[in-house]
């Protein structure tokens, strides 16, 4: 299984990415590579301020590929497995009241 590293240097960043919409969560990761639908993935995610990395996997659930007309960057979409529930909650935890902003994000 292909392992992308995937770092979040703030929470703005974090906002972007996360995809709330999954059941389980999930995170828009940025890059050039191409991957399937329904690829299975693991991600090696460093939160901001954390000082470990969780490891995650979980399937491209979403696709912006490369000149997307929304200005998006590219990249792809990985919903987390339902076992990776404990992620979901950290994510969830570190962004709180901003869940609700409304602010535009790199998937929906």
């Amino acid at each position: 299984m292909q392992e992308i590293l995937v770092d979040f240097e703030d929470n703005d960043e974090l906002y972007r990415s996360y995809m709330p919409y999954q059941k389980s969560g999930g995170l828009f990761v940025q890059t050039n590579s191409r991957y399937e639908m329904g690829q299975a993935l693991t991600l090696r995610i460093t939160l901001p301020d954390a000082l470990e990395e969780d490891v995650v996997t979980g399937k491209v659930v979403w696709i912006t590929p490369q000149g997307a007309q929304n200005s998006n960057p590219p990249g792809i979409g990985v919903g987390f497995e339902a076992e990776d529930e404990l992620l979901n909650d950290k994510i969830v935890k570190i962004l709180g009241t901003k869940l609700n902003s409304g602010k535009p994000t790199y998937t929906m």
